[in-house]
């Protein structure tokens, strides 16, 4: 027996052993994906030598003696570094994922079929100006010099899906473009969310559920279920689609830019701040680069794909972005001509679909062929859900109309024409073709000049349209069509204000006044107040006290929260020790304390209390969020839509009992501190917020593969919440990770116009797209800490501890 154990013992010895074995060598093959920084490689298409200097932090430097192969050097540096992420972020704008993961990625790939992203992107490239051209022919040029010549395998990636990147286009770089736009314009989920409720909710709940702006009325619209009578299977179709369609962004997405003339700053010069709040990922979204052309320099953030510095600055000029938040897209409800299954009813009478056919190649399976019909008004994703036949309201079909569709789209233009400007009038002009997603854009210049402007295609919709883009329109009634768009020198802008500063937050930038509607779905203004407030008692800022202010986490959200929430009695004795504690808290969300974690829990559980019953649990599990501006209203009593107290929400509609807000109240703290019992441990001194509330950047897709993960997903404690400054947003509805943070500052810059080479930026991951690679998450703990590298074209400056040279030849 014994000689059978020593056996077996011997040969599990032996199976670990070669498993060892087995994964140091796939270690050691792997490791061989990693670029080279150093040496000299000669490429075809160059046409002078090329310089790469990555400096101390991985930043590439590139000096050219033309912008052709400045563009091309870019495209050779991307495609070493973040050839993985270039691939998916093209594959999922072409609807092209299920051929890497599988069954899983069809769903998502028959949506972007139906849009007809790349189809759009296809359209885009004919209206592209000779310089843009130019410079997306170069890149791409680059790309495919590194595809052509790298040595060794690719990076895992490709290598676990076993796949060979196809060459990249310029269409790729436009596509790309797309997937930013759809990002960040998300007003057709409010109307589908709108539709979802009116099944449960009357309109005065629906407009009290989804308030107003702070200071605006409600927006109570039609009773829907009599507007869309004829289609009674709608509420269906529109909580299927919820479920088909890719995941919606957070709902803080955000970003944060300000400026502030030399009057405010010690040096006299502006200074100029941003940093726009992006879904987590690893790697990054973000990666820095300088291109160096006879003297000519481009310095900032880039988007592996894309030829452009999509952040940053010149010799001459700085700008950063946030996004406005503008209704761009709208859904329609099609009827059926009763008499003609393939036409459709217009204004005009019956009118044929435009149909199309897609194929979607599917690893492991058939490949699966959708018809994709198009109204005049755009695709009908519908179709998305199954069939339309089944899954489309009797006679009706939903078609999605959104102005990055249109074939004339010339975003590309304007990004490549920003990079160049050199002052207001030419930066201004710059923008015109900035077609969309409409953004906040400050400036500053050396001069010292300022300035503010949010350019995009913003549709004029008529006043008799009783919607406003809030909900499902018909689409053959012509009150609902779109009646052109807002002129350009009509758009929010501003030159030199009179106040000295410019900020922007997300929050309504337009006065009460302003002649054209663009949005009623703002932000808060709890970032943009927290901004003011810290650059007005300040009375000279400089570059320290700008990143005091990207790093603040004190929430004005909580500030007013907390003394409605501490107002309601408690029951026991931890709850009444908790109560203190939260009243002595500043609101200061720090990563080392255990109190923001308490105030959170809280919430959350009060949330649930508050409006689960009257949603139901479907709509409640796909709407469960903060929801600050709705909750505050109903913890006061505010008067509501309808004229009466909105705490009539405390009561729940389940039961026969009276129940009010100060119940729930006690209720939900009693129940949060349980449930962080079970999640953190019943040793109260050990809870701390940053690490509930780590930063999630997750790898797409090998983050959600359990031996995989730890290698290719980044954490790292952070501060702040959804409404701080320093943003670090979380998903209150997530149950497994209810506290994570989820959307954040992906990139932080602040530029000096008083010596731009003494600018900074740091964004949230590393420059790396490879697990594998030393700079893959180096950047995520300063990041994490609010800490900055130097945002130099000075050569002795990035020459310091530089981690390899990289000389490109002609060939």
């Amino acid at each position: 027996m014994k000689r059978w154990a020593r056996r077996i013992g011997l040969s599990l010895a032996a199976l670990l052993v070669l498993v060892a074995l087995v994964l140091l060598a796939a270690w050691i093959y792997l490791r061989q994906s990693l670029p080279g920084y150093q040496g000299e490689v000669k490429l075809a298409g160059l046409a002078g030598p090329v310089e790469v200097v990555r400096d101390a932090h991985a930043v590439p430097h590139i000096q050219a003696s033309s912008w052709d192969d400045a563009w091309f050097a870019l495209g050779y540096v991307h495609a070493q570094d973040r050839l993985w992420q270039m691939e998916m972020n093209r594959r999922i704008a072409s609807g092209r994922v299920a051929e890497v993961v599988g069954e899983r990625g069809l769903e998502i790939d028959k949506f972007m079929r139906t849009l007809g992203m790349r189809r759009v992107a296809e359209q885009n490239s004919k209206v592209l100006a000779p310089e843009a051209r130019r410079g997306m022919e170069r890149y791409a040029a680059g790309v495919n010099a590194f595809l052509a010549n790298r040595k060794g395998p690719l990076p895992p990636e490709f290598v676990i899906f076993g796949i060979t990147p196809e060459p990249w286009s310029v269409v790729d770089s436009i596509a790309w473009g797309k997937m930013m736009q759809w990002d960040l314009s998300g007003n057709w989920r409010g109307e589908l969310l709108r539709l979802r409720l009116s099944s449960r909710l009357s309109p005065t709940q629906i407009a009290e559920f989804l308030p107003p702006y702070r200071g605006d009325a409600f927006n109570v619209l039609p009773e829907l279920k009599t507007l869309h009578a004829a289609a009674e299977d709608l509420g269906e179709i529109a909580d299927k689609l919820a479920q088909a369609v890719p995941a919606a962004p957070e709902h803080a997405v955000g970003s944060n830019n300000w400026v502030v003339a030399g009057a405010r700053s010690t040096s006299g010069k502006p200074l100029l701040a941003n940093d726009p709040h992006l879904g987590l990922s690893a790697p990054a979204i973000w990666y820095f680069a300088h291109l160096g052309v006879n003297g000519e320099n481009l310095i900032g953030a880039t988007f592996p794909g894309v030829p452009s510095i999509v952040l940053g600055r010149n010799d001459h000029i700085a700008w950063g972005v946030t996004n406005t938040g503008p209704d761009v897209q709208d859904l329609y409800l099609e009827r059926l001509d009763e008499k003609d299954s393939a036409s459709y009813v217009a204004p005009d009478g019956s009118r044929k679909f435009s149909i199309r056919q897609e194929q979607i190649k599917v690893r492991g399976s058939e490949a699966v062929t959708i018809n994709v019909r198009e109204t005049r008004n755009g695709p009908v994703i519908s179709d998305v859900v199954a069939s339309a036949g089944t899954a489309a309201p009797k006679g009706h079909v939903l078609s999605f109309r959104w102005t990055a569709l249109l074939p004339d789209d010339a975003l590309a233009n304007a990004s490549h024409r920003l990079q160049f400007a050199r002052d207001w009038n030419g930066f201004r002009e710059s923008l015109r073709e900035f077609h969309g997603p409409q953004q906040s854009f400050v400036y500053a210049d050396v001069q010292g000049n300022i300035g503010f402007i949010a350019p995009g295609r913003i549709p004029v919709r008529a006043k008799e349209n009783t919607l406003q883009g809030l909900a499902p329109a018909l689409g053959w009634d012509a009150r609902y069509d779109w009646k052109g768009f807002i002129p350009f020198e009509e758009l929010p802008q501003a030159y030199n204000p009179a106040e000295g500063m410019v900020v922007t937050a997300n929050h309504k930038i337009v006065p009460r006044e302003y002649s054209h509607h663009i949005a009623f779905d703002w932000a808060t203004p709890h970032r943009a107040d927290r901004i003011r407030e810290r650059i007005v008692t300040n009375p000279r800022h400089d570059l320290g006290s700008f990143a005091d202010i990207q790093g603040d986490v004190v929430s004005l959200s909580a500030r007013e929260l907390l003394p409605l929430m501490l107002a309601a009695e408690q029951a026991s004795a931890r709850a009444k020790a908790w109560q203190a504690r939260l009243k002595a808290w500043d609101a200061n969300l720090t990563a080392d304390r255990a109190e923001p974690l308490v105030y959170w829990a809280w919430w959350r559980e009060l949330t649930r209390l508050v409006y689960a019953d009257e949603l139901g649990p479907v709509l409640f599990r796909d709407g469960w969020e903060a929801r600050v501006s709705f909750m505050k209203a109903v913890l006061e009593g505010a008067s509501g839509a309808d004229g009466t107290p909105q705490s009539r929400w405390c009561d729940n509609i389940d039961t026969p009992a009276q129940e009010s807000c100060a119940s729930l109240l006690a209720q939900a703290l009693a129940l949060a501190l349980t449930d962080l019992d079970k999640r953190f441990g019943a040793d109260e001194s050990a809870w701390r917020w940053g690490e509930a509330h780590f930063a999630h950047s997750e790898h797409r897709p090998l983050g959600g593969v359990p031996v995989l993960e730890r290698l290719a997903n980044i954490r790292v404690p952070t501060g702040g919440d959804g409404y701080t400054v320093n943003a670090a947003a979380n998903r209150i509805g997530n149950a497994a990770m209810p506290y994570a943070n989820r959307h954040a500052a992906s990139l932080r810059a602040i530029y000096d116009l008083a010596d731009l080479d003494r600018s900074h930026f740091m964004h949230s991951t590393g420059q790396s797209g490879n697990p594998l690679s030393p700079w893959y998450a180096h950047f995520a703990e300063p990041w994490s800490k609010n800490q900055s590298v130097p945002m130099t074209t000075q050569r002795s400056d990035y020459e310091r501890d530089a981690i390899g040279t990289l000389r490109l030849k002609p060939e």
